[in-house]
């Protein structure tokens, strides 16, 4: 097995490391996702929109779901499959930018989803709105090897073209009817004269783009945004978060009803429920959140798998004398969003010592600062190397260095502690930093997206989950873009879930 980046910095791929050969699935001409183009902003308007004048995704997604209904779907949402006791699936999120580190990603899932029966995409499959016109070369192929069916939950970029895109895709649907316009409020008036709205879509170009994953083995029709999907001894409930992540009345019912039950379940959803060491419960109109259903022992959940974050962390929170598995998988091809920046952990009684990320804390610094110290040309100021950076991570942590070898050797000067306080390094909660720069807030916002490079080592991520009667084995798999990640996937995070 490959050395992982908690054995040496070479298993996270620092290094003179010898590039993978994803570039070769790639198309000739990339388009990059700039996201502090203008254009690209005012395309993706629609989420600021929504929190300003009022959410319409849950009228336009119960549109959706009637039209299908209506077209024949199952009322219950449930995808029944005939897979056997023992079978193995995939889970990767926020994939679509189209890019160097998307299809870094490709040949290490390929790879590690050998045997598979299916895959799940969890949250934005493309990126920046979900165009229907992206999905060739962000979608179809760098899929185009996978085997078997894949099915996926929408984020809120593929809401901002108003999930057309996506229900074409995924469900072979075309856009209901559009909702009436009569009484309606001020605010809702200035918001449909703002709103961004769906292109008509090249079909000639999505047709050529289907024949690329249209073999019988990786079909698959699901009946709507939101599903469930019965699997040998497992239910999988993928629900649909909409632009604000929040669910709507008539999907909380949905999710009640279909949580019900001793059949063991795993939760697959847009918005991670603990991420960054904060609890995110996830309100359902009407009263309640998604949490409360997860957590409610009639329901037999033992994992709740969120995107949106490009970053993997996993929580194993205790309710009621069992364990549920709380993790964020996000690292499927999209910037990363750092891990240095999320204070010690402590939420729900689960500690430092038992929570789990990747990048490991000292590499998202590292990476960090490398980027700042590009882009204020103050290289030699800025930049840490990766031994520098874990070293004053295990300091401010009050913990012991994560790597097994090579951390201990670097010295914490006050270079490093003032740098690792610039690019807001989490620490000990009594210990807050006096001054930072903005990265866990706005620059994550902003400069994470503006700073995407295309140079390994990029620290994406996708799961396997292996199941069985008894248990679920999940394993997170570290795509670096380097030769020797993409041969040999290291496992950055294990566990087995028990199913009793």
């Amino acid at each position: 097995m490959s050395e992982s980046s908690r054995d040496t910095a070479e298993g996270a791929g620092w290094g003179a490391a010898e590039r993978g050969t994803y570039h070769e699935l790639m198309p000739r001409k990339v388009d990059k996702v700039f996201w502090f183009n203008p254009k690209t902003l005012w395309a993706a308007r629609n989420g600021v929109l929504a929190s300003w004048l009022g959410d319409p995704t849950g009228r336009t997604r119960a549109r959706w779901v009637e039209q299908q209904e209506a077209a024949g779907a199952p009322a219950d949402k449930v995808i029944r499959r005939d897979d056997p006791d023992r079978f193995s699936f995939m889970v990767v999120g926020d994939t679509g930018e189209g890019d160097d580190p998307q299809y870094a990603v490709v040949p290490g899932f390929l790879r590690m989803s050998q045997e598979t029966r299916f895959a799940v995409v969890a949250s934005d499959v493309i990126y920046p709105v979900g165009a229907t016109d992206d999905y060739g070369t962000k979608f179809f192929r760098p899929y185009q090897d996978y085997r078997a069916p894949i099915y996926a939950i929408p984020g809120n970029h593929d809401w901002y073209e108003d999930l057309h895109g996506f229900m074409r895709v995924f469900c072979d649907a075309e856009p209901p009817a559009p909702g009436s316009t009569s009484r309606t409020t001020l605010r809702a008036r200035l918001r449909s004269l703002l709103w961004h709205r769906p292109k008509a879509p090249d079909r000639q170009h999505l047709f050529e783009a289907r024949e690329l994953r249209s073999a019988p083995a990786q079909r698959a029709a699901q009946p709507g945004p939101y599903w469930a999907i019965d699997a040998g001894p497992l239910r999988i409930v993928g629900i649909d978060t909409g632009l604000l992540g929040t669910l709507d009345a008539e999907q909380g019912r949905w999710l009640r009803e279909v949580s019900r039950g001793p059949r063991p379940k795993i939760l697959v959803t847009g918005s991670p429920l603990y991420v960054d060491g904060e609890h995110h419960p996830c309100p359902i109109e009407g009263g309640g959140t998604v949490d409360d259903v997860v957590r409610d022992p009639d329901h037999h959940y033992v994992a709740a798998i969120g995107g949106d974050i490009h970053n993997y962390q996993r929580y194993p929170v205790d309710v009621d004398g069992r364990t549920i598995q709380y993790v964020v998988s996000g690292g499927g091809g999209a910037f990363m969003h750092a891990t240095h920046t999320i204070p010690r952990v402590s939420v729900a009684n689960v500690t430092e010592r038992d929570f789990r990320c990747y990048p490991l804390r000292g590499d998202s610094l590292a990476f960090y600062s490398g980027l700042y110290g590009r882009r204020l040309r103050l290289r030699r100021f800025f930049t840490l190397t990766e031994a520098e950076a874990a070293a004053v991570m295990a300091r401010r942590l009050g913990t012991g260095p994560v790597r097994t070898s090579g951390a201990s050797a670097a010295r914490v000067t006050l270079r490093t502690r003032l740098v690792a306080s610039l690019l807001g390094a989490g620490g000990r909660p009594d210990r807050p930093a006096r001054f930072r720069l903005p990265v866990r807030t706005a620059y994550t916002r902003l400069f994470s997206p503006g700073s995407a490079t295309y140079s390994p080592p990029f620290f994406k991520n996708f799961l396997r989950l292996d199941v069985t009667p008894d248990s679920v084995r999940l394993r997170c798999f570290a795509a670096t873009g380097n030769l020797r990640q993409e041969v040999d996937p290291p496992v950055e995070d294990e566990v087995t879930i028990p199913l009793g």
